[in-house]
């Protein structure tokens, strides 16, 4: 396939995935400059739960724009951000009362990390394998997604220890039970020889793989690390900028396993497209955060809390949580269908809008040729998917929230298509 590529001008730093020259979006579709019409089923990578250019987003953002573009955070007051926080907190328990924003979700993990060094007097934090918090370098330390993200830039921050996560391969056939208990044996072990809890500040982690391949660990393995951290006196910080919002079928994954974070970290889907995220802990922790010790020029823009208001609103007013739920199962469904048909497909997973399909050679080993090449005959196809894993040989299934299950029928059409296309069938 023929992909564009940006002028000399622009950073090559940047890989381009597909060669569509995008004019305009609309819902679940994108259009490029020809006009030719493409099933979005990335969401800009989980961003756009609204679907593209949602009209009372578009209209929101209008109608600030026209009042004010910055307005800065340290200087002015915005009843506006009053208004979002609490719109967020009236989605949470009781306990995640208090939030920061900021614009990206690498800004939002590197907020949690200082906070909890403040809340807490300790330095130390336990990641787990697989997960993906960022590229900034504090957010990158955090990172094991893949081995790229890190090349070239470490030595890193210091003073993160990784602990093993229960689907740390391809794919294996042991027991979940044992596994998820060697998992938490060994967490329990890096506390008593590598970081011990009176130097552990908080454990992060992502309640459901995302750049590491769309997994969904055992609810037990959620619920060990809780025990753990709660027996220690640790705090437990919930990465929820892809899950977070509908995209799993509950606004936020954590309640999937029946616990509640000390911090979430929030953003992607947050203002459906525009640049926000955040963090929101209890305000006790909060007010442990040295006033001044942190911030910046921009976040939240005004703009961006329009939209984030709005948004919200849309997700409660046109039940897109229990959408992505109902249609999420459907597409998954499907999935698993093929699954049975195609060997290929080692394994097929997922809850809500938030779907991951595993391939696998013949030979066992992870299927990166398979699923790369299927991405690219669903792009000539007019379907848009992306990859992950740390292989890449897991694509994932991202729709907007928006999507009906005419739309996973055509998806789902395409995507055999192009299976049989790459297979020789």
């Amino acid at each position: 396939m023929s992909v564009k590529s940006y002028s000399d001008s622009v950073s090559k730093v940047w890989p381009l995935f597909t060669n569509v020259d995008v004019d305009y979006g609309e819902d679940i579709f994108l259009y490029d400059r020809q006009g030719k019409k493409f099933i979005d089923f990335t969401s800009g990578i989980g961003v756009t739960n609204t679907g593209h250019c949602h009209p009372r987003v578009v209209n929101a953002i209008k109608e600030q724009s026209e009042k004010l573009l910055h307005g800065q955070t340290t200087i002015l007051y915005n009843s506006m951000i009053d208004e979002l926080a609490n719109s967020i907190i009236k989605i949470l328990p009781d306990e995640l009362n208090c939030v920061f924003f900021s614009n990206s979700g690498s800004e939002a993990v590197e907020s949690a990390i200082k906070l909890v060094r403040h809340a807490t007097g300790k330095p130390n934090i336990i990641c787990f394998q697989g997960g993906y918090h960022g590229r900034s370098i504090g957010a990158l330390s955090l990172t094991t997604a893949k081995s790229v993200y890190r090349s070239g830039y470490q030595p890193l921050m210091s003073g993160v220890f990784v602990s093993p996560h229960p689907y740390f391969k391809q794919h294996s056939d042991e027991n979940s039970e044992q596994r998820v208990k060697q998992c938490l044996d060994e967490l329990d072990h890096i506390l008593n020889t590598q970081t011990s809890p009176d130097e552990t500040a908080a454990m992060i982690m992502e309640p459901i793989l995302g750049e590491g391949g769309y997994i969904a660990p055992p609810k037990a393995f959620i619920q060990g690390v809780r025990d753990i951290c709660d027996k220690h006196n640790i705090l437990l910080i919930f990465d929820e900028i892809q899950t977070g919002f509908g995209r799993t079928g509950k606004y936020f994954a954590f309640e999937h396993f029946e616990i509640k974070p000390d911090i979430l970290v929030i953003a992607k889907g947050i203002a459906s497209g525009l640049p926000l995220s955040g963090i929101v802990a209890n305000k006790k922790m909060m007010d442990k955060w040295i006033t001044g010790s942190h911030g910046g020029t921009y976040a939240p823009n005004p703009l961006s809390i329009a939209a984030a208001i709005e948004t919200i609103k849309i997700l409660e007013e046109d039940n897109l949580v229990s959408n992505s739920e109902e249609i999420g199962e459907y597409l998954l469904n499907g999935l698993q269908k093929m699954k049975n048909e195609y060997p290929d497909i080692i394994d097929v997973r997922g809850k809500g809008l938030m779907i991951g399909c595993e391939f696998v050679e013949e030979d066992g080993l992870p299927g990166t040729f398979i699923a790369e090449k299927v991405r690219e005959n669903c792009l000539s196809k007019g379907l848009i998917l992306l990859t992950c894993g740390p292989y890449n040989q897991v694509i994932r299934w991202i729709p907007p929230l928006t999507t009906k299950k005419s739309d996973v029928d055509r998806s789902l059409s395409i995507f055999e298509k192009a299976l049989k296309q790459t297979l020789g069938r």
